[in-house]
């Protein structure tokens, strides 16, 4: 059933944002005033179609689902003798210069576009997040080095502010990347705003693609380990525990926060465990035997007891122009720290193992998608940003080559000699093979591993 749901998720996402790419072509194809001979959702060889319109354009299904393209009259590919006056004047070569740069970039911008409305949409919706709210540094991690204390809640990074988690990781990130510290503003309960610094040689060695705030020993903050409802007959009831009893130990090993609770106990079943515990602020001690379940192939153990594990959440909405201009920010921020993070792979200072290819794309859809609608949609609009990205650089086959040539023309006054542009989109072609041989290679070592 994951899979079926993984692959489901994959298609409705790859397939919207290919239709939506493609469509910007065509609709600033059809306002210049060019003949549309085909639209295809997917590549390779055509297995559904239908004409529509004025100009009977086939739309069409074909059989490679990675991609898609517009087929307009040209004199490139299309003998051009037995066309009416009124047609060659709709040939796309015949365009200005100036139009066929607006058809060729509509494809990427329809792309922004739409991570800028998905976006809008959830800020005004209102997203709900995790505080900045910091659990114990890991031990002599750059997080413990700078002082940063469980109970600091981060209110800002460089001088930016944040209120939420991922706000406080994309800051990290944006430091990482920029290869310089991060300067942290803190509210510490009893001391008011403090500051901590993480140098930048700590940042430096973040896997971006990772649990980037993990690695820098940046912990979230969780509840107590603190029991509510115990369900009559499990572990927990047997054992004597009860509501609000706050457990501090098992075995000796003091307990952080409820989630570790949870861990031990899932570890231990059929086992014995020591839990020491404070009841109305008496201290006490019980010993607690896990029963065992099978969930998932794998024997956990369970006391049949509510555990807090939720940390403390907050709605981030917006008024319609303000989640517009939210939105907008995140666009450009992603799509600059998608390049600076293709020019550290390009220079050697990032790894190429951070390319990832359709596996690993459909393993998060699938992720996205049981988690829920937001999420979801999030994940369709970090996709967008990066196919528009991706489009957009100067690679012969790709939209941003293309642009390319049209700027050498605006600049030269004339178009590119022919037999450059053949030359030119080989390479363009064997660059881009190359890139998705890596991206399929590094998305098997990753499930390998």
């Amino acid at each position: 059933m994951n899979l079926l749901q993984t692959l489901l998720a994959f298609f409705v996402a790859l397939g919207s944002l290919i239709v939506i790419h493609e469509l910007g072509h065509y609709w600033v194809a059809r306002w210049c005033g060019v003949k549309v001979l085909r639209f295809s959702v997917g590549m390779g060889k055509v297995v559904w179609s239908r004409r529509f319109g004025p100009d009977q354009t086939e739309w069409a299904v074909s059989a490679l689902p990675l991609g898609g393209y517009v087929k307009m009259l040209d004199g490139r590919e299309q003998d051009l003798g037995a066309l009416s006056p009124d047609d060659l004047r709709r040939e796309f070569t015949r365009q200005s210069v100036w139009r066929r740069i607006a058809i060729v970039a509509a494809g990427p911008l329809a792309n922004f576009l739409l991570a800028i409305g998905v976006f809008a949409g959830l800020y005004m919706y209102g997203i709900e997040e995790p505080v900045s709210r910091l659990g114990a540094a890991t031990a002599h991690s750059a997080a413990d080095i700078a002082g940063l204390r469980s109970g600091d809640r981060v209110v800002a990074v460089n001088g930016e502010p944040v209120a939420v988690w991922s706000e406080l990781r994309w800051q990290i990130i944006q430091a990482a990347l920029d290869k310089q510290g991060a300067r942290l503003e803190v509210e510490r309960p009893g001391s008011g705003r403090v500051g901590a610094a993480l140098p930048a040689a700590a940042l430096a060695g973040l896997d971006l693609e990772g649990d980037v705030l993990g690695q820098a020993g940046i912990t979230l903050a969780r509840p107590a380990p603190v029991l509510g409802k115990v369900q009559d007959g499990g572990a927990a009831q047997r054992a004597g525990l009860r509501a609000g009893d706050l457990l501090v130990s098992v075995d000796g090993r003091p307990l952080a926060n409820g989630p570790a609770l949870v861990d031990l106990v899932r570890a231990a079943p059929g086992r014995t465990l020591r839990v020491a515990l404070r009841r109305a602020g008496v201290p006490m001690e019980l010993d607690v035997t896990p029963d065992a379940e099978v969930e998932a192939a794998v024997t956990v153990g369970k006391i049949k007891a509510e555990v807090a594990q939720r940390p403390d959440m907050m709605v981030v909405a917006a008024a319609p122009l303000a989640a517009t201009g939210k939105a907008v920010v995140k666009v450009w921020d992603t799509s600059v720290l998608t390049l600076k993070m293709m020019g550290k792979m390009i220079t050697g200072q990032a790894s190429w193992k951070n390319v990832t290819g359709p596996i690993t794309i459909a393993d998060y859809a699938g992720q996205t998608a049981r988690i829920g609608a937001v999420s979801y949609l999030s994940f369709i609009a970090f996709i967008s940003i990066s196919l528009g990205v991706m489009n957009l650089l100067p690679i012969p086959v790709l939209d941003g080559g293309l642009l390319l040539y049209y700027s050498l023309e605006v600049l030269t006054g004339r178009p590119i000699p022919e037999r450059v542009g053949e030359i030119a989109q080989r390479l363009g072609v064997g660059l881009l093979l190359t890139l998705m041989a890596l991206a399929v290679f590094n998305d098997v070592a990753r499930l390998l591993t």
